[in-house]
């Protein structure tokens, strides 16, 4: 009997692995941050908690899927073969069967419960993720480019969530999250272009052996990002602490960039990757607080 509880716990946990916790949370965490700047009502707590729900079963399920999808380029890599599906902790039909049934039960209570939008870029952000990132990720570099768009659309499905539309507001959420991920994964595909050429990955790094292609998108990136995270100070969104906040975050994303073009070494790259998930929660927070006190 307690082989078999073992047996089922051991199960239990590797679907929960399959799911990349790590990442749903973060997904989680823009959505809400969506959610909370879309209110002009005070919160309703059930409404928000099945938005959560909504959401991070379709993250859950597009991370299942897409360790599906690429187990065998897991199986290959350092980083990833210790994943549920290459270990056969889990065999891919089953992985199969768990990412689509999540991933339709999230769509289908964000449609029944949320609204049609919503549940339209849940939708969106799986299709694009499992159908057209991922398999560009072995024929082409851009498909880093096309992986930031699914990245950057939970917080205007929170927003969505929130007041039933996606005005300009949500967008500024989305160029945010868009324009930070793309110097977070390149920093992240310096450190391990190895790993990822075992895995026939194309990333930029492994293109560009001087990494001077890598830096100047890493900077161009951040510069874009600054300007971006200021726009709701420039219309009247945000006030001015905001804007000090983001432009000190800013600044020090993009001086680690210009730190890795100096050095070029892997322990700076380490620092743009530090800087990367300091830039995020930060900002987020603030535009939070923000509100709040408003």
């Amino acid at each position: 009997m307690q082989q078999k509880i073992h047996i089922l716990r051991s199960h239990i946990a590797a679907y929960y692995e399959l799911t990349k916790p790590g990442v749903t949370f973060m997904v989680l965490i823009s959505a809400m941050v969506g959610y909370y700047l879309g209110l002009d009502a005070p919160i309703n707590m059930g409404h928000m908690a099945l938005t959560m729900l909504g959401i991070g079963l379709v993250a859950g399920g597009t991370s299942a899927l897409n360790q599906v999808i690429e187990s065998n380029i897991d199986a290959r890599m350092t980083r990833t073969r210790k994943r549920p599906i290459p270990t056969g902790r889990i065999s891919r039909l089953e992985g199969l069967v768990f990412g689509v049934s999540i991933s339709v039960a999230g769509i289908g209570l964000l449609y029944a419960k949320i609204n049609a939008l919503t549940a339209l870029l849940a939708a969106a952000t799986l299709l694009s993720y499992v159908f057209i990132y991922t398999p560009m990720k072995r024929k082409t570099t851009l498909s880093t480019l096309v992986g930031a768009v699914p990245g950057a659309l939970p917080p205007v499905g929170g927003w969505a969530a929130a007041r039933g539309d996606a005005g300009w507001h949500a967008w500024v959420l989305f160029g945010v999250l868009f324009f930070w991920q793309l110097p977070h994964f390149l920093a992240i595909a310096w450190l391990y272009k190895e790993d990822y050429a075992r895995g026939g990955i194309r990333v930029l790094p492994l293109a560009d052996p001087y990494g001077a292609k890598t830096i100047r998108q890493i900077i161009l990136n951040c510069v874009a990002l600054l300007a971006i995270s200021l726009l709701p100070t420039v219309f009247g969104w945000m006030g001015a602490v905001y804007a000090f906040g983001a432009a000190v975050l800013g600044l020090g994303y993009l001086y680690s960039g210009w730190l890795l073009a100096r050095t070029r070494t892997n322990r700076q790259a380490r620092q743009v990757l530090f800087a990367s998930i300091l830039y995020l929660p930060l900002l987020l927070a603030l535009m939070t607080v923000h509100k709040l006190l408003a």
